[in-house]
């Protein structure tokens, strides 16, 4: 980003903005050069649509850069002519149509890390192969007769879906699945099933969808039964830009997505402009109107999280996303206290896309080979655990940042910045998952099973009762799931949450790669059913200490063993005593006010500062002193706004506090949590005793 305001230096650059308003076709003249297989052999019920179809792919292949060969011929299917081509459309293929090695060449198509288009009746097709079931990800069950329907469009930051607006409404034939793709697949758009008559599915019904799957890519949409959808503009486009993804040429986080509440979709609600310039707000999309200034979500602050958020570049422009800032009507404040994801075509390497703003850089090869270019949508997910910052573009992680700043955090309020006149940036579908999960450093660490960095074999898998409503399936022997950058120091023993209704098997943990050395096993047995959860247990021995990546490998006979919702590492007991700052709200250390040592004196928030009143000596489950007294509950009180003081340490309940696995510190004996009032803060601010919410005001990062 550029330096506007020299007297902050480096830091002040940190301000980015958002402009452009959406183009009415995917931006695609600059693709390389290459090829696609159309292929519409059918053994079943033959649609008039397909030569209509294959010239539709013709023209757009023409006027996008993609030479197009069609065929219903099988034979086709080997390796050797199959790699030639970047993408291969099923259309409206149904039936058996390929043999067995046919079969075969093209699994090793995909895994070549090569694409697949399906277009409608392709969820017709192969029904006894299971990779192919796999890939496209669900097969056809029913459909009512042709009628016009409403199609829901969750995903505007696609290529094949953000020239589209929210509510698509068109004629077509309209698919009943025989599963819900939305546990394998991000999709993309749903139908409307109070719309048409004769929806098989319910109020979650995928009509269009995508996929990484066995190393390759996998776009599918529902649409396209009559002839008539090849003459439409908006078909023809959808179309134009699920072949671009499959064949490489638009990239998108196709991973699947669940559980994530908007905080902006259209309404602004909860935000508010700080300093100079503005969003303009229309179709779903914000775009940038002078400044510099920040465009924050003042409604509430977050602690630990998955933000998400596609954003698009108009040129050679500049933007960024702000996390961990304090409340201010002043936009420098995020600046000075937070820190910027920074978004900006160009720059030196730590202050370009993907950059944690002049603190660390992108893993810049990575960032290239997920990035789209200016005029192309892009998606964002900023995932924070605790002081750790991960970021993924276009579902690739290309940034892992730990703040280690005392005076700064990665708690706070969220904001888009609006960096000046000529800087143009756009924002979509803000969206946040909230984890709660992640404990303190002095506490035992729960991890959700479908976090995994990196995996093989298995699956996200959506499930009622799953802590985060998802579940790793698809478990066979041999499989495995990485989560990296995992603390394990103290760590002692392993429990997991799991279910299986299948012959259940082993999960073993190791560290470093997936054949690195076992720290512990535990058998999982079958539950019940699959809907019945259990936890198993085992000790760990000979555990590294420190950041390590974690491996869960998978044994057992036979396929679909169970399941893993999430699993926790359990730290030793009577750990050892810490010493130093316990950090709460947008970063501010817990504070005897003044320095003062008399009885009664109120403990508040303040700035990090290193002072002794800033020095808490925390006994886990136990006491937690400043200045040779005890943090106390005023007259060992109960009740919501109870003060929260210094006190000579007697041993009483009221100076027992206990960490809690979603980092808040919980008083055993009235059940309830330090807090700070009314979620403020600004310095000063005291703390008190509230009941227990969750909410970031009750966070807390003890040393």
């Amino acid at each position: 980003m550029r330096i506007l305001r020299p007297v902050l230096g480096a830091a002040m650059a940190a301000l980015a903005v958002i402009a452009c308003t959406t183009p009415a076709t995917p931006a695609s003249a600059a693709d390389a050069p290459y090829d696609v297989l159309v292929f519409s052999k059918t053994a079943g019920f033959r649609h008039d649509a397909i030569p209509v179809g294959i010239q539709t792919i013709r023209d757009l292949g023409a006027a996008n850069n993609f030479t197009v060969t069609a065929t219903e011929d099988a034979a086709a299917f080997t390796t050797g002519n199959l790699a030639q081509y970047e993408a291969v459309v099923f259309l409206n293929t149904t039936g058996d149509v390929l043999n067995a090695s046919q079969q075969t060449a093209f699994e090793s198509y995909i895994g070549s890390g090569r694409g697949y288009v399906g277009v409608h009746a392709a969820a017709d097709t192969e029904y006894d192969w299971p990779f192919y079931g796999n890939l496209v990800g669900a097969w056809f069950a029913s459909h009512p007769a042709i009628q016009q329907a409403n199609m829901k469009v969750e995903d505007r930051g696609h290529a094949a879906t953000a020239h589209l607006p929210q509510t698509w409404t068109r004629t077509d034939e309209w698919y009943n699945y025989r599963t819900n793709a939305r546990s394998t697949a991000h999709v993309l758009a749903t139908l409307d099933e109070s719309s048409y008559s004769g929806g098989g599915m319910g109020a979650d019904h995928p009509l269009s969808w995508c996929k990484g799957y066995s190393g390759g890519r996998s776009f599918y949409t529902g649409a396209g039964h009559t002839q008539a959808s090849y003459a439409e503009p908006a078909f023809r486009a959808h179309l134009l830009g699920g072949i671009r993804y499959a064949a490489g040429r638009s990239k998108a986080d196709c991973r699947p997505e669940t559980g994530y509440t908007p905080l902006y979709n259209g309404s602004t609600a909860g935000w508010s402009q700080a300093g100079p310039g503005s969003f303009t707000n229309s179709d779903a999309t914000l775009t940038s109107v002078g400044g510099m200034g920040l465009f924050w979500y003042n409604a509430k602050q977050f602690t630990n999280y998955s933000l998400k958020l596609d954003w698009k570049l108009a040129g050679d422009d500049n933007s960024g996303i702000f996390i961990g800032f304090p409340p201010s009507s002043d936009p420098w404040s995020a600046v000075d206290n937070g820190y910027e994801i920074q978004i900006d075509a160009t720059d030196a390497v730590d202050r370009t896309t993907g950059a944690v703003y002049t603190f660390k850089s992108a893993d810049i090869a990575a960032r290239d080979a997920a990035l789209n270019a200016p005029g192309e949508w892009n998606t964002y997910e900023l995932l924070v655990e605790g002081e750790r910052l991960q970021i993924f573009l276009n579902g690739v992680k290309i940034n892992d940042f730990t703040n280690t700043n005392p005076v700064r955090s990665l708690a706070g309020h969220i904001g888009i910045q609006n960096h000046g006149t000529g800087d143009d940036a756009s924002f979509r579908n803000i969206r946040i998952k909230e984890l709660g999960t992640t404990p303190p450093p002095t506490g035992n660490t729960t991890v959700q099973a479908e976090a995994f960095s990196s995996a093989n074999g298995v699956s996200p898998f959506t499930k009622a009762g799953a802590n985060g409503g998802q579940t790793i399936g698809y478990i066979d022997p041999g499989d495995w799931a990485a989560y990296n950058g995992v603390d394990l120091t103290g760590v002692t023993s392993f429990t997991s949450r799991v279910v299986s209704g299948g012959a259940g098997g082993t999960i073993q943990v190791r560290t470093g790669s997936a054949t690195g050395p076992v720290l512990g096993s535990v058998a999982v047995p079958n539950t019940g059913s699959w809907t019945t959860f259990a936890n198993v247990t085992t000790a760990l021995s000979g555990v590294p200490s420190g950041a390590q990546n974690l491996y869960l490998t998978f044994t057992g006979s036979g396929t679909g063993l169970f399941d893993v919702d999430d699993f926790t590492l359990v730290k030793g007991t009577g750990g050892g005593t810490g010493v130093g700052p316990v950090k709460g709200l947008a970063g501010k250390c817990l504070d005897v006010r003044n320095g003062a040592t008399a009885d009664g004196t109120q403990i508040q928030i303040y700035t990090c500062n290193g002072s002794t009143a800033q020095t808490w000596t925390v006994t886990p489950n136990s006491t937690i002193k400043a200045l040779g007294k005890c943090l106390d509950v005023s007259g060992s009180g109960t009740a919501d706004g109870t003060k929260i003081q210094l006190w000579t340490c007697n041993g009483t309940g009221a100076q027992n506090w206990a960490a809690q696995s979603d980092g808040s510190l919980r008083n055993p004996s009235s059940g309830k949590c330090l807090d700070v009032s009314g979620n403020t803060s600004a310095d000063s601010t005291i703390v008190h005793l509230w009941t227990c919410n969750g909410a970031a005001n009750q966070k807390w990062t003890l040393p």
